[in-house]
Protein backbone atom coordinates (compact mmCIF):
# COMPACT_ATOMS: atom_id res chain seq x y z
CA UNK A 1 0.00 0.00 0.00
CA UNK A 2 1.31 3.36 -0.28
CA UNK A 3 2.03 5.58 2.52
CA UNK A 4 -0.48 8.19 1.32
CA UNK A 5 -3.39 5.58 1.10
CA UNK A 6 -5.07 5.06 4.25
CA UNK A 7 -7.97 5.05 6.54
CA UNK A 8 -9.93 8.13 6.49
CA UNK A 9 -12.66 8.32 8.91
CA UNK A 10 -15.35 11.44 8.27
CA UNK A 11 -17.33 12.34 11.64
CA UNK A 12 -20.31 14.02 10.23
CA UNK A 13 -21.34 16.71 13.48
CA UNK A 14 -25.41 16.46 13.68
CA UNK A 15 -26.03 14.07 11.46
CA UNK A 16 -25.48 12.88 7.20
CA UNK A 17 -24.58 15.76 4.76
CA UNK A 18 -22.52 16.53 1.97
CA UNK A 19 -19.34 18.25 2.10
CA UNK A 20 -19.99 21.28 -0.81
CA UNK A 21 -18.22 23.72 -2.67
CA UNK A 22 -18.88 27.42 -0.86
CA UNK A 23 -18.30 30.12 -3.19
CA UNK A 24 -15.58 32.37 -2.49
CA UNK A 25 -16.31 35.13 -0.09
CA UNK A 26 -16.45 38.73 -0.37
CA UNK A 27 -13.80 41.24 0.00
CA UNK A 28 -13.30 42.29 3.72
CA UNK A 29 -14.97 45.75 3.10
CA UNK A 30 -18.40 44.04 2.41
CA UNK A 31 -20.48 44.24 5.87
CA UNK A 32 -21.56 40.76 5.28
CA UNK A 33 -19.91 37.61 3.23
CA UNK A 34 -22.29 34.84 1.86
CA UNK A 35 -23.49 32.58 4.28
CA UNK A 36 -22.38 28.91 4.16
CA UNK A 37 -25.12 27.54 2.61
CA UNK A 38 -27.07 24.33 4.93
CA UNK A 39 -25.46 21.66 3.21
CA UNK A 40 -21.29 22.96 3.51
CA UNK A 41 -19.47 21.11 5.77
CA UNK A 42 -16.43 22.76 6.77
CA UNK A 43 -13.65 20.03 6.99
CA UNK A 44 -11.01 19.97 9.89
CA UNK A 45 -8.39 17.56 10.15
CA UNK A 46 -8.21 15.95 13.49
CA UNK A 47 -5.27 14.21 14.56
CA UNK A 48 -4.18 12.29 17.55
CA UNK A 49 -0.57 12.41 18.12
CA UNK A 50 2.55 13.90 20.65
CA UNK A 51 4.86 14.19 17.79
CA UNK A 52 4.10 17.79 16.05
CA UNK A 53 5.96 16.69 12.52
CA UNK A 54 4.16 13.70 12.22
CA UNK A 55 0.88 15.33 12.94
CA UNK A 56 1.30 18.25 10.89
CA UNK A 57 2.36 16.33 7.55
CA UNK A 58 -0.40 13.65 8.53
CA UNK A 59 -2.95 16.46 8.68
CA UNK A 60 -2.35 18.05 5.40
CA UNK A 61 -2.21 15.00 3.71
CA UNK A 62 -6.00 14.76 4.73
CA UNK A 63 -6.91 17.94 3.06
CA UNK A 64 -7.26 19.08 -0.12
CA UNK A 65 -4.42 21.63 -0.74
CA UNK A 66 -4.35 21.93 -4.57
CA UNK A 67 -4.69 25.32 -3.90
CA UNK A 68 -0.95 25.96 -3.15
CA UNK A 69 1.14 25.34 -6.11
CA UNK A 70 2.64 28.24 -7.87
CA UNK A 71 1.32 30.52 -5.04
CA UNK A 72 3.62 32.98 -2.96
CA UNK A 73 2.62 32.61 0.26
CA UNK A 74 2.23 34.84 3.56
CA UNK A 75 2.51 32.31 6.45
CA UNK A 76 1.31 33.90 10.27
CA UNK A 77 3.04 31.95 13.17
CA UNK A 78 2.47 32.84 16.78
CA UNK A 79 5.00 34.70 17.34
CA UNK A 80 3.59 36.98 20.02
CA UNK A 81 5.97 35.75 22.86
CA UNK A 82 9.23 33.46 22.45
CA UNK A 83 8.02 31.30 25.34
CA UNK A 84 7.78 27.64 24.64
CA UNK A 85 4.93 26.07 23.06
CA UNK A 86 2.13 26.37 23.30
CA UNK A 87 3.51 30.40 24.57
CA UNK A 88 3.95 30.84 20.65
CA UNK A 89 4.61 28.26 17.81
CA UNK A 90 6.99 25.53 17.89
CA UNK A 91 10.22 25.07 15.57
CA UNK A 92 8.88 21.86 14.87
CA UNK A 93 5.62 22.54 13.75
CA UNK A 94 6.87 25.78 11.96
CA UNK A 95 9.80 23.82 9.65
CA UNK A 96 7.36 21.22 9.03
CA UNK A 97 4.95 23.45 7.61
CA UNK A 98 6.75 25.20 5.65
CA UNK A 99 8.44 22.64 4.28
CA UNK A 100 5.27 20.62 3.27
CA UNK A 101 4.19 23.50 1.61
CA UNK A 102 6.87 23.78 -0.60
CA UNK A 103 6.32 20.22 -1.26
CA UNK A 104 2.77 21.28 -2.70
CA UNK A 105 4.93 23.55 -4.94
CA UNK A 106 4.80 27.22 -3.10
CA UNK A 107 6.75 29.52 -5.21
CA UNK A 108 8.12 31.83 -2.54
CA UNK A 109 7.21 31.71 1.31
CA UNK A 110 7.25 34.87 3.91
CA UNK A 111 6.81 34.29 7.74
CA UNK A 112 5.67 37.20 8.85
CA UNK A 113 4.35 38.59 12.33
CA UNK A 114 4.20 41.02 15.37
CA UNK A 115 4.86 40.42 18.68
CA UNK A 116 2.49 42.02 21.17
CA UNK A 117 4.64 40.92 24.49
CA UNK A 118 8.31 42.16 23.30
CA UNK A 119 10.71 43.22 20.91
CA UNK A 120 9.55 41.25 17.46
CA UNK A 121 12.91 41.18 16.08
CA UNK A 122 14.69 40.13 19.21
CA UNK A 123 11.49 37.60 19.84
CA UNK A 124 12.21 35.69 16.13
CA UNK A 125 15.85 35.83 17.22
CA UNK A 126 15.41 34.22 20.33
CA UNK A 127 13.49 31.18 18.34
CA UNK A 128 16.12 31.37 15.91
CA UNK A 129 13.76 32.51 12.73
CA UNK A 130 16.29 33.85 10.64
CA UNK A 131 18.56 30.95 11.24
CA UNK A 132 15.98 28.61 10.01
CA UNK A 133 14.65 30.76 7.39
CA UNK A 134 18.25 30.65 5.43
CA UNK A 135 18.15 26.85 5.97
CA UNK A 136 14.51 26.20 4.96
CA UNK A 137 14.25 28.98 2.12
CA UNK A 138 11.61 31.26 3.44
CA UNK A 139 11.56 35.04 4.01
CA UNK A 140 11.65 36.35 7.89
CA UNK A 141 9.81 39.35 8.37
CA UNK A 142 9.07 41.76 11.37
CA UNK A 143 6.10 43.46 10.60
CA UNK A 144 7.43 46.04 12.88
CA UNK A 145 10.22 47.08 11.26
CA UNK A 146 7.65 48.14 7.85
CA UNK A 147 7.54 51.54 6.79
CA UNK A 148 4.73 54.06 6.90
CA UNK A 149 3.12 52.89 3.45
CA UNK A 150 3.64 49.50 3.95
CA UNK A 151 0.56 49.71 6.57
CA UNK A 152 -2.64 49.18 4.89
CA UNK A 153 -6.12 51.38 6.80
CA UNK A 154 -9.17 48.68 6.79
CA UNK A 155 -12.03 50.48 7.53
CA UNK A 156 -15.24 48.32 8.04
CA UNK A 157 -18.88 48.94 7.86
CA UNK A 158 -20.05 48.60 11.61
CA UNK A 159 -16.37 47.97 12.74
CA UNK A 160 -16.40 48.21 16.75
CA UNK A 161 -12.79 49.98 15.85
CA UNK A 162 -12.54 53.41 16.09
CA UNK A 163 -10.48 54.49 13.63
CA UNK A 164 -10.19 51.39 11.78
CA UNK A 165 -6.87 48.80 11.76
CA UNK A 166 -3.73 49.06 9.53
CA UNK A 167 -2.67 45.26 8.33
CA UNK A 168 0.71 44.85 6.60
CA UNK A 169 1.03 45.10 2.55
CA UNK A 170 2.66 42.48 2.07
CA UNK A 171 0.33 40.04 3.94
CA UNK A 172 -2.35 41.32 1.47
CA UNK A 173 -0.59 41.49 -1.64
CA UNK A 174 0.30 37.92 -1.11
CA UNK A 175 -1.39 34.85 -3.50
CA UNK A 176 -2.28 33.87 -0.16
CA UNK A 177 -2.23 33.38 3.21
CA UNK A 178 -1.62 30.25 6.01
CA UNK A 179 -1.66 30.69 9.57
CA UNK A 180 0.10 28.09 12.30
CA UNK A 181 -1.99 29.14 16.01
CA UNK A 182 -1.48 27.40 18.79
CA UNK A 183 -4.40 26.20 21.71
CA UNK A 184 -4.53 28.08 24.81
CA UNK A 185 -6.77 30.43 27.18
CA UNK A 186 -5.90 34.29 26.71
CA UNK A 187 -6.35 36.00 30.43
CA UNK A 188 -5.91 39.66 28.86
CA UNK A 189 -9.44 39.72 27.49
CA UNK A 190 -9.65 37.23 24.46
CA UNK A 191 -10.82 34.30 26.51
CA UNK A 192 -8.79 32.30 24.30
CA UNK A 193 -6.26 32.60 21.39
CA UNK A 194 -6.64 30.30 18.79
CA UNK A 195 -6.77 31.07 14.75
CA UNK A 196 -9.52 34.35 15.01
CA UNK A 197 -6.84 35.81 17.98
CA UNK A 198 -3.89 34.94 15.96
CA UNK A 199 -4.17 37.32 13.24
CA UNK A 200 -4.36 40.31 15.79
CA UNK A 201 -0.32 39.84 15.14
CA UNK A 202 -1.34 41.15 11.94
CA UNK A 203 -2.85 44.50 12.70
CA UNK A 204 -0.63 47.44 13.79
CA UNK A 205 0.08 48.43 17.40
CA UNK A 206 1.00 51.48 15.92
CA UNK A 207 1.79 52.90 11.89
CA UNK A 208 5.52 54.89 11.80
CA UNK A 209 4.66 58.49 11.68
CA UNK A 210 1.48 58.32 13.84
CA UNK A 211 0.93 58.30 17.41
CA UNK A 212 -2.31 56.39 17.36
CA UNK A 213 -2.19 53.03 19.71
CA UNK A 214 -4.03 51.06 18.39
CA UNK A 215 -3.49 47.88 20.43
CA UNK A 216 -4.41 50.30 23.34
CA UNK A 217 -8.14 51.07 21.82
CA UNK A 218 -8.34 47.00 21.35
CA UNK A 219 -6.94 45.81 24.76
CA UNK A 220 -8.96 48.59 26.67
CA UNK A 221 -12.46 48.03 24.49
CA UNK A 222 -15.45 46.41 25.74
CA UNK A 223 -16.13 45.16 22.61
CA UNK A 224 -12.52 43.08 22.31
CA UNK A 225 -13.69 39.55 21.52
CA UNK A 226 -15.46 41.43 18.38
CA UNK A 227 -12.76 43.39 17.31
CA UNK A 228 -10.65 40.35 17.26
CA UNK A 229 -13.00 38.81 14.69
CA UNK A 230 -13.00 41.66 12.20
CA UNK A 231 -9.54 41.61 11.88
CA UNK A 232 -9.82 38.60 9.55
CA UNK A 233 -12.11 40.16 7.11
CA UNK A 234 -9.30 41.24 5.34
CA UNK A 235 -7.95 38.11 4.31
CA UNK A 236 -9.64 34.17 3.67
CA UNK A 237 -6.50 31.76 4.74
CA UNK A 238 -5.93 29.05 2.30
CA UNK A 239 -4.89 27.08 5.33
CA UNK A 240 -4.84 27.13 8.97
CA UNK A 241 -2.87 24.80 10.88
CA UNK A 242 -3.23 23.99 14.88
CA UNK A 243 -0.78 22.91 17.07
CA UNK A 244 -2.54 21.70 20.28
CA UNK A 245 -0.02 18.79 21.13
CA UNK A 246 0.40 20.75 24.38
CA UNK A 247 -2.19 23.43 25.28
CA UNK A 248 -2.99 26.29 27.96
CA UNK A 249 -6.57 25.58 29.96
CA UNK A 250 -5.81 28.47 32.53
CA UNK A 251 -3.56 31.52 31.94
CA UNK A 252 -2.01 32.16 28.79
CA UNK A 253 -1.11 33.49 26.02
CA UNK A 254 2.80 33.15 26.72
CA UNK A 255 2.54 30.79 30.39
CA UNK A 256 -0.49 28.95 32.33
CA UNK A 257 -1.61 26.04 33.08
CA UNK A 258 -0.20 23.19 30.58
CA UNK A 259 -1.98 19.82 29.48
CA UNK A 260 -1.08 17.12 26.98
CA UNK A 261 -4.17 17.92 24.52
CA UNK A 262 -2.04 15.66 22.00
CA UNK A 263 -4.09 17.29 18.72
CA UNK A 264 -3.43 18.83 15.50
CA UNK A 265 -6.11 20.52 13.70
CA UNK A 266 -5.97 21.59 10.05
CA UNK A 267 -8.31 23.40 7.75
CA UNK A 268 -9.40 26.53 5.59
CA UNK A 269 -12.43 27.38 8.11
CA UNK A 270 -11.48 29.89 10.99
CA UNK A 271 -14.77 29.38 12.35
CA UNK A 272 -14.71 25.47 12.33
CA UNK A 273 -10.63 25.34 13.77
CA UNK A 274 -12.06 27.96 17.00
CA UNK A 275 -15.22 26.05 17.86
CA UNK A 276 -13.27 22.70 17.33
CA UNK A 277 -10.54 23.88 19.71
CA UNK A 278 -12.87 25.75 22.16
CA UNK A 279 -14.29 22.15 22.37
CA UNK A 280 -10.73 20.71 23.40
CA UNK A 281 -10.33 23.24 25.92
CA UNK A 282 -13.31 22.28 27.44
CA UNK A 283 -12.33 19.03 27.29
CA UNK A 284 -9.89 19.17 29.33
CA UNK A 285 -11.41 22.22 31.87
CA UNK A 286 -10.71 25.53 31.35
CA UNK A 287 -11.92 29.03 32.69
CA UNK A 288 -15.18 29.99 33.49
CA UNK A 289 -15.52 32.24 29.92
CA UNK A 290 -14.23 29.47 28.11
CA UNK A 291 -16.75 27.29 29.74
CA UNK A 292 -19.91 29.20 29.69
CA UNK A 293 -22.88 28.93 26.88
CA UNK A 294 -22.42 27.73 23.86
CA UNK A 295 -19.45 27.86 21.81
CA UNK A 296 -20.72 29.26 18.91
CA UNK A 297 -22.03 32.09 21.45
CA UNK A 298 -18.41 32.88 22.39
CA UNK A 299 -18.06 36.23 21.48
CA UNK A 300 -15.16 35.94 18.89
CA UNK A 301 -16.87 33.15 17.06
CA UNK A 302 -20.21 34.54 17.49
CA UNK A 303 -18.98 37.94 15.94
CA UNK A 304 -16.89 35.86 13.05
CA UNK A 305 -20.24 34.05 11.98
CA UNK A 306 -22.17 37.35 11.79
CA UNK A 307 -19.20 38.82 9.09
CA UNK A 308 -19.86 35.55 7.36
CA UNK A 309 -16.52 34.40 8.04
CA UNK A 310 -16.99 30.61 8.72
CA UNK A 311 -19.81 28.29 9.49
CA UNK A 312 -22.72 28.87 11.36
CA UNK A 313 -23.24 25.76 13.40
CA UNK A 314 -21.56 22.74 14.53
CA UNK A 315 -23.20 20.61 12.69
CA UNK A 316 -21.45 22.48 9.74
CA UNK A 317 -18.10 20.84 10.75
CA UNK A 318 -16.95 17.49 9.69
CA UNK A 319 -13.49 16.22 11.20
CA UNK A 320 -11.72 14.17 9.38
CA UNK A 321 -9.36 11.07 10.85
CA UNK A 322 -7.24 8.89 9.62
CA UNK A 323 -6.46 6.28 12.66
CA UNK A 324 -8.35 4.34 15.08
CA UNK A 325 -7.06 6.33 18.16
CA UNK A 326 -7.76 10.00 16.28
CA UNK A 327 -11.15 8.87 15.32
CA UNK A 328 -12.20 7.74 19.32
CA UNK A 329 -10.92 11.08 20.61
CA UNK A 330 -12.56 13.18 17.72
CA UNK A 331 -16.19 11.79 19.11
CA UNK A 332 -15.31 13.03 21.86
CA UNK A 333 -14.99 16.73 21.27
CA UNK A 334 -17.70 15.91 18.65
CA UNK A 335 -20.32 15.32 21.62
CA UNK A 336 -18.96 18.49 23.24
CA UNK A 337 -19.29 20.25 20.35
CA UNK A 338 -22.86 19.28 19.68
CA UNK A 339 -23.79 20.38 23.66
CA UNK A 340 -24.23 23.56 22.39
Amino acid sequence: MDRRTFLKTSIILGGAGLTAAWPQLASATSPARPVPPPAFKAQVAFVKTEDRAAGVQKALELLNLDRIKGKKLFLKPNFNSADPAPGSTHPDTLSTLVKALQTLGAEQITVGDRSGMGNTRRVMDQKDIFRMAGELGFEAMDLDELAAEDWLLQQLPSSHWQQGFAVPRPMLEADGVIQTCCLKTHRYGGHFTLSLKNSVGLAAKWVPGESYNYMNELHSSPHQRRMIAEINTVYEPDLVVLDGVAAFVEGGPAQGKQVPANLILAGTDRVAIDAVGVAVLRHFGTTPEVSQGAIFEQEQIARAVELGLGVGSPDQIELITADVDSTAYARQIQEILLMG
